[in-house]
């Protein structure tokens, strides 16, 4: 007869710790990567790289975190809950020793950003612990509060927060978009009811945004090029030809969007 030991290892064993140890939403990585390629893009410095490795922990803390609470929820405890335990420790290991370097080497403080971003993250987190982590509410929350990161590594290296505040403000407004877009279209590719008007409202109202802050001189016309192209991009993808675009695709298409946005922000606040 098996030892309680010899069973717990077995256990263990058939664990799958992928779906534990990292997001199943494969777009998160990208709203991740934006702000921090634009943030060191424009103010590359040890302090910004800490904050990027403590973002990092903070994301891929998400995951097993709300395994572990749904699992306390139920009032269970499987092999999988010790799993995610472990792995949330580590990924909050890992944030606060990134966020250590960034405070300590940081040319300035770099709170501002953060704090303003709390209110989003908590209304993730919100839904998360709902369960309602695909709502539209829980995805814009999330994409704002990340995209916060590219003020607070422009700030850490010295920059005006009015500067730094501006480049979140248009990395959120693509991201937003984004996700609107993206939702719509994958609902219209699997013939689900949805409109294609709100994409296009968004898109043109970001569009009117900035060419209003590229007239006010606040920004430079690279970064209404790239907003145009976005609203491009929204109008040919939300074609009916182009719904039977396979979804990774699709994905693929919108990282080069993100990335596309993510030079016209940082050529464009150097203009």
């Amino acid at each position: 007869m098996q030892s309680d030991n010899q069973v717990a290892v077995a256990k263990s064993s058939q664990v799958r710790l992928r779906p534990i140890a990292l997001p199943v939403e494969h777009g998160g990585w990208g709203l991740l990567a934006a702000p921090v390629l634009l943030g060191l893009w424009l103010a590359p410095s040890l302090a910004g790289i800490g904050l990027s490795i403590a973002a990092l922990g903070a994301f891929l803390t998400r995951q097993p975190l709300k395994l572990a609470f749904g699992d306390y929820q139920r009032g269970k405890r499987y092999p999988r809950t010790v799993w995610a335990e472990r792995f949330a420790l580590g990924y909050g290991a890992i944030a606060l020793t990134g966020l250590g370097v960034a405070i300590s080497t940081a040319a300035a403080p770099v709170w501002l950003p953060i704090a303003l971003a709390v209110p989003f993250a908590l209304g993730q987190l919100f839904f998360d612990l709902r369960k309602e982590s695909r709502a539209l509410a829980a995805e814009l929350c999330g994409a704002v509060a990340i995209s916060a990161l590219a003020a607070a590594i422009m700030m850490a290296n010295g920059w005006p927060a009015s500067r730094a505040l501006l480049a979140w403000m248009l990395l959120a407004l693509q991201a937003v978009t984004a996700i609107i877009y993206v939702r719509i279209r994958l609902r219209l590719a699997r013939n689900e009811p949805a409109h294609r008007a709100p994409a296009f409202w968004w898109h043109g109202a970001a569009l009117g945004l900035v060419g209003g802050l590229v007239i006010a001189g606040w920004i430079g016309w690279p970064v209404l090029v790239a907003f145009g192209l976005l609203g491009l991009r929204c109008w040919i993808g939300l074609l009916p030809r182009s719904l039977s675009t396979p979804t990774p695709l699709v994905g693929g298409q919108e990282v080069l969007a993100s990335l596309i946005t993510v030079a016209g922000i940082a050529l464009g606040m150097h203009f």
